[in-house]
């Protein structure tokens, strides 16, 4: 009796958790029960973050208190610095950022505890180095020092000052911190995965995020949203769109970075804010070209798949890119600072997959040969 396959773990429930739920068919998304849209429009990064990592938002109490227990762990250790000064300067910054992390584990001399008490130290430390992970190489590859975070700066605030050395506007946080928000948290998908099955060894939370790390990097998760700013760069210009995107759909297997998702079968709702973001910043700065090429690249494939009564929409990557590049990043860049949201996430998970742990073994379907007999090495 042949057995069934679910490659790439398609719609396989591996576990039960409470932090988010996607409704691939209504094209929400929810953390704990509250709805994304009105958390991007309301909420600060600290408070989604305090969120995952409990049962509820923050009183003003416990929000003052959490991102007051953040700010000891913005500073980097010198020997991380060292080690980001030792990195070539032409490496993709998602190995500095991997990289960053599996040292930190190295100089932690309680790396190895998986109770809960040090996982949350764990976490607090590393949400609170991501941006500065960051921050730091890319001034470094630059030929710039790096810049001591601001203990007054919210983690959004702080991330774009320690990139600049200069205060940011309330406007810019504020667009970064939507934009950390939607990427906090998303289920089960390729990282979190990783960053769960690697806990269930029961190994130490900072190797766990390391392989989270090497996950995002991978241009069909982490990665999408630079190769949609590929594109766009390739493209050029709005009057070349069109013939970008037919020739891709006529090719053989093409697919246009940006559009589609593995749970959503509609809109994503996260797609729907960074659009309006992504308008609200090209009216702002007065240069609307990414703006306007995304804008088409939509409307071809909206008619495109329509002719083929399909839904393939732009999902989260598709209008982040145009976000990031507004706000002057380096596309090299789009991928880590997925990393600085997404480590609040990973975290979750990995206080529910140690709270409540079971090892992680599937099975495959062996399909190769069998009944062979061995040949010596001179007979073969």
């Amino acid at each position: 009796m042949s057995e069934t396959i679910y490659q790439g773990l398609a719609g396989v429930n591996v576990d039960r958790t409470q932090i988010s739920h996607i409704d691939g068919l209504k094209g929400e998304l929810i953390y704990r029960g509250y709805d994304i849209r009105e958390l991007a429009n309301k909420a600060s990064f600290e408070e989604v973050t305090y969120l995952l990592w409990n049962d509820d938002l923050p009183t003003q109490e416990q929000l003052s208190a959490f991102s007051e227990s953040l700010k000891p762990h913005y500073k980097l250790p010198a020997e991380i610095i060292e080690v980001l000064r030792l990195m070539p300067k032409d490496t993709h910054p998602m190995h500095a950022v991997r990289t960053a992390v599996s040292m930190l584990g190295a100089v932690d001399a309680d790396a190895e505890g998986v109770d809960l008490d040090n996982i949350h130290r764990i976490g607090l430390s590393l949400t609170a180095k991501f941006p500065s992970f960051v921050a730091a190489f890319e001034r470094i590859r630059n030929g710039l020092e790096p810049v001591n975070p601001d203990p007054e700066l919210n983690i959004a605030g702080n991330f774009l000052y320690m990139l600049t050395g200069e205060k940011p506007t309330e406007a810019a946080t504020n667009v970064m911190d939507v934009a950390l928000v939607l990427h906090a948290e998303h289920g089960s998908n390729a990282s979190t995965f990783v960053a769960r099955a690697v806990a269930s060894t029961l190994t130490d939370g900072y190797s766990a995020i390391t392989a989270a790390c090497g996950s995002l990097k991978g241009p069909l998760h982490g990665g999408a949203n630079a190769a949609v700013m590929g594109a766009l760069e390739k493209i050029g210009s709005v009057d070349k769109v069109e013939d970008y995107v037919m020739n891709i759909l006529n090719s053989p297997g093409g697919r246009v970075m940006g559009f589609g998702h593995r749970v959503y079968r509609v809109l994503d709702p996260r797609a729907i804010i960074l659009k309006e973001v992504s308008h609200n910043l090209a009216e702002e700065s007065g240069d609307s070209k990414w703006f306007e090429m995304s804008l088409e690249m939509e409307r071809v494939m909206d008619r495109e798949m329509a002719k083929k009564g399909k839904q393939v929409k732009p999902n989260v990557d598709f209008f982040s890119a145009s976000v990031y590049r507004m706000l002057g990043f380096p596309t090299d860049m789009y991928t880590p600072i997925f990393a600085v949201a997404r480590i609040s996430g990973w975290m979750a998970h990995l206080y529910e997959q140690y709270a409540d742990n079971k090892l992680m073994r599937p099975r495959m379907v062996y399909e190769g040969p069998v009944g062979r007999s061995f040949k010596a090495l001179a007979d073969r």
